[in-house]
C-alpha cells in the first residue's frame, strides 16, 4: 500500500497498527505518517526492548509489503550488506570460455552477483520495508556507504553499475546510541525518540500481547517495573520483559501474586546485582 495524506489519516495508523498488535502513540504514528509523505527513512532511537525493531516488522505487515532486514554488528562489511560476486561462478566461465572463439569477458554482470538484503529491498518489485537494524554498531565506512541509499535512493556497486530503487520502499534504521552516528546520516532521516512507554500505555501493550491476563495483575506488574525503571539499574527492564513476567506471573496459579512476582523475576531482570536491589528496594516494600 502506498501512503497518499489525502487517503489516510494519523488515526487511521494508528488503527492498521493495533490490528497487528502494536499499540503506537501520537509521536510514532506522526512520524510514520511524514515518513510515507516525505518518502524519508526513519531514524528510530530509544532504549533496548521499547520495540524499535517490532515497529518495523509491524509496518510491514499492516500495510501488506515485504520485508527485509540487515541486522548491523561490529565488523559488517559492504558484501553482507549490499552483496558479493560469486567468484567460483566467474572462474568456472573463464575457465568453460576460455578455449572458445566467441570468448567474451561478461564476468562483472549481475548473473555473477550475489544479492544481499539492501540489494534485494532496493530490486524488489513489490512495495517493502528495510530495516537496518542497530546502525549504531556499524563502523562509518559501512554508515557512510548507505548515504547514497538513504538520500538519493540508489546503489553503486564497482563494475556493475548503478542501481535505482524500484518499488516504494519505506526505510526503518534503528539506533541504541552505542556511537553518534553522522550529522549527514541524521540529515537524511526522520527522527523518533521511543522511550519507555507511560504506565497507562504499557498496560495496553500488555494487554495487546496477553489478553486474557487479568486486569489487576496486568496494573499491578506494569507500575512496579516503572518503580524498578527509576533504580540505578545495569539493565533497565524492558516491554519485552514486562509482558513476560506477567505472562509469567499469571501462569504461575498455584503462588499468589507476591511470590511468583520473585520466582519468576529472571525473565524481566537480567543481573543477579539487579535481581538483589530489586527485591529489596521494591518487591519487599511493596508486599
Amino acid at each position: 500500500m502506498t501512503l497518499q495524506s489525502e487517503e489516510l489519516s494519523i488515526k487511521d495508523i494508528d488503527k492498521y497498527l493495533l490490528n497487528e498488535n502494536y499499540v503506537s502513540n501520537k509521536e510514532i504514528s506522526t512520524t510514520l505518517f511524514l515518513s510515507f509523505l516525505l518518502n524519508k527513512p526513519m531514524l528510530i532511537e530509544g532504549p533496548p526492548g521499547v520495540g524499535k525493531t517490532e515497529l518495523a516488522k509491524v509496518i510491514a505487515k499492516a500495510f501488506d509489503r515485504d520485508f527485509f532486514r540487515i541486522q548491523c554488528y561490529e565488523g559488517i562489511t559492504f558484501e553482507q550488506i549490499v552483496g558479493e560476486w560469486n567468484y567460483q561462478k566467474q572462474l568456472l566461465h573463464l575457465e568453460a570460455s576460455k578455449n572458445s572463439e566467441n570468448f567474451k569477458d561478461t564476468i562483472f554482470e549481475e548473473e555473477y552477483f550475489i544479492r544481499r538484503s539492501l540489494l534485494n529491498a532496493f530490486l524488489n518489485k513489490k512495495d517493502s520495508v528495510l530495516l537496518i537494524d542497530e546502525i549504531d554498531k556499524a563502523d562509518e565506512e559501512v554508515e557512510s556507504f548507505l548515504l547514497q541509499a538513504l538520500g538519493e535512493q540508489e546503489i553503486t556497486i564497482n563494475d556493475l553499475g548503478t542501481f535505482q530503487l524500484e518499488n516504494d520502499l519505506i526505510v526503518i534504521l534503528t539506533s541504541n546510541s552505542q556511537r553518534s552516528l553522522l550529522d549527514e546520516t541524521k540529515d537524511r532521516c526522520l527522527f523518533l525518540y521511543i522511550p519507555y512507554p507511560s504506565v497507562e500505555r504499557e498496560i495496553q501493550i500488555v494487554k495487546s500481547k496477553i489478553p486474557d491476563a487479568e486486569d489487576e495483575t496486568v496494573s499491578k506488574i506494569v507500575k512496579i517495573v516503572h518503580d524498578i525503571r527509576n533504580l540505578n539499574l545495569l539493565k533497565k527492564p524492558s516491554v519485552r520483559g514486562t509482558v513476560d513476567w506477567v505472562k509469567s506471573v499469571s501462569n504461575l496459579k498455584t503462588r499468589n501474586t507476591s511470590e511468583a512476582m520473585k520466582e519468576s523475576i529472571g525473565v524481566a531482570i537480567k543481573t543477579e546485582s539487579d535481581k538483589k536491589r530489586v527485591i529489596k528496594d521494591v518487591l519487599d516494600k511493596k508486599y
